[in-house]
């Protein structure tokens, strides 16, 4: 009778699990399962002075599969290839899409270093729950992503200005035009070398479009999460911003054109405010901003350091233009993955450009910043920050 009970008990916590969101998807796959098939036709590493920033890729790539009938295959290291997906696929026509950026980094030691990836994974795991795909452990992913650089660790490039660029996708492959959540679905991560993000080069000054008729995200969407939906629309503004001269896009949200994010980038402004302190104020994190890892680690540096305000608060245009007038702003920049710190030299607003005096001012901030991330990601400087991989 116990047993009965036993496996009546069982079967009635799957079927909740299977009821309940994203309960239903409590399995994950395992890194102890990962099988490798080695490349056979490896191809010449580029050389790192010329790396164009998402263009080249290594010799293998992580694929792992899952389907409602069978759960999670086991993972599998593969030579790099194209994808086979039905016409139908569910991230083809919904965009149910998500997708991280990763570094990983040759250190002065030699050894390979990933820059706190479990932030990676917490964000990944935040946006598979919010596409509605199946969950996964997070800790088994980041052990299958460090098996893949271990195995293409010569792509790492053997440099302190370039790095190796990886990129976890997560695709839902439903063979199905209806608007549900997905039955079949895809992990796969891709590697790359890479230089510096923008063509200008890695710490020179970009100007901004800022035009209030262009949306980013908004309360209650997905602007949070790293989902590859929110990152088409803005293509045509990006063009829009080098049509008029710009590179990047600030991006303003409300009627109070409040300041949310620089391109793709976390946006970070260090001034005098108005009590005559130095602090540097950044978006708050309210369903509009990307939650960015460059963008956590400055914050924890600079309260670290205690030496001014640290301010997580709205702004808006109205104070920043102010602040510019009064001569109080010091330095703006943008934080990222791909970029780390870039600053911040003009903007177009309402057809007027206003200069900001970033590179004026050393960029003190910026650079100081730049080198604290810099010497913890090549080895440099020890921190549990930059785990060693091989």
């Amino acid at each position: 009778m116990a047993a009965l009970q036993t496996a009546l008990s069982g079967r009635l916590t799957q079927a909740l699990s299977l009821s309940k969101g994203s309960l239903r998807f409590a399995s994950s796959f395992k890194a102890s399962d990962l099988v490798i098939e080695h490349n056979k036709a490896c191809r010449p590493k580029p050389d790192t002075s010329n790396l164009v920033f998402g263009k080249q890729f290594s010799d293998h790539m992580l694929i792992i599969n899952w389907s409602e009938a069978d759960g999670w295959e086991a993972p599998q290291i593969k030579p790099f290839q194209n994808l086979s997906l039905h016409p139908a696929s569910s991230a083809l026509h919904y965009s149910v899409e998500l997708f991280e950026g990763m570094k990983a980094f040759r250190g002065v030691d030699n050894h390979i270093r990933l820059f706190r990836p479990m932030l990676n994974m917490d964000r990944m795991h935040r946006s598979t729950e919010r596409s509605c795909l199946p969950l996964f452990d997070k800790g088994e992913l980041l052990e299958c992503i460090k098996k893949l650089v271990e195995v293409d660790q010569e792509w790492v490039p053997y440099s302190q200005d370039a790095s190796l660029y990886i990129r976890p996708t997560y695709i839902g492959t439903e063979p199905s035009l209806g608007v549900s959540r997905a039955g079949n679905a895809m992990i796969f991560v891709i590697v790359g070398p890479v230089g510096p993000y923008f063509t200008t080069g890695s710490f020179n000054p970009v100007s901004l479009l800022a035009d209030p008729s262009f949306v980013r995200s908004w309360k209650g969407g997905v602007g949070a999460y790293k989902m590859g939906g929110n990152y088409s629309p803005t293509i045509m503004v990006q063009h829009e911003a080098l049509r008029r001269g710009c590179q990047q896009v600030l991006w303003l949200y409300g009627e109070d054109e409040e300041i949310t994010e620089v391109g793709t980038m976390n946006l970070f402004i260090y001034m005098t405010n108005t009590d005559g302190e130095r602090e540097l104020v950044t978006p708050p994190l309210d369903g509009i901003i990307l939650p960015g890892v460059t963008r956590q680690s400055l914050l924890e540096l600079a309260r670290g350091w205690g030496e001014f305000q640290v301010t997580e608060r709205k702004m808006t245009m109205k104070e920043l233009l102010q602040a510019l007038d009064e001569g109080r702003i010091l330095e703006v920049f943008g934080a990222g993955t791909a970029c780390v710190v870039s600053p911040v030299g003009s903007l177009l607003y309402r057809g007027k450009t206003y200069e900001i005096p970033t590179m004026q001012n050393g960029p003190y901030l910026a650079k100081r910043f730049h080198k604290e991330l810099s010497d913890i990601q090549y080895g440099r400087q020890p921190s549990e920050w930059a785990p060693i991989v091989v």
